[in-house]
């Protein structure tokens, strides 16, 4: 009996966000992007799933890891920071390729400057998970395991 393989996630950090644990730690906190990758990794493991960790500051970038996560990958976590508010490409990328996507934000964007509140990520999300640290990204994972059918209880 073959056993399936695991369900691959690939997360995506935009722009800024290596900045994590310096910039504005009062918005984003004081992990570090590198904390945040292990954390998710951790739960990853946990949770049955594979996980590729990538952080870009160039929207180019990350549409182009968007394209290739087709075929590579069965679901997405992203934060596209500045992006959010801003990208359509990021949204016609993510409609393109059509897999259960995950949008996450560290900070409520609702709870900020009036031009944060609008996201075309999210017109191609699954599901959005904003204002809750880090512990939003292990949701976010969680989440795409139980979408996924992972083996692993979530």
């Amino acid at each position: 009996m073959a056993v399936a393989a695991a369900p691959r996630v690939l997360l995506l950090n935009g722009p800024n966000l290596n900045m994590l644990g310096t910039r504005e730690p009062e918005v984003y906190g004081r992990a570090t992007l590198a904390d945040l990758e292990a954390a998710c990794r951790g739960r990853a493991g946990e949770l049955g799933l594979g996980l590729e960790c990538r952080q870009s500051n160039h929207e180019g970038e990350l549409v182009d890891w968007i394209q290739g996560a087709r075929g590579s990958a069965d679901g997405l976590v992203i934060n596209p920071g500045a992006l959010t508010h801003t990208s359509i490409a990021l949204l016609d990328a993510l409609q393109a390729v059509a897999l259960p996507a995950v949008e996450v934000h560290l900070s409520n964007i609702h709870r900020r400057e009036d031009f944060r509140h609008r996201s075309y990520v999210s017109l191609a999300a699954t599901g959005v998970i904003m204002g809750l640290g880090q512990h939003g990204y292990l949701l976010a994972l969680e989440a795409l395991a139980a979408r996924l059918g992972s083996q692993v209880e979530v």
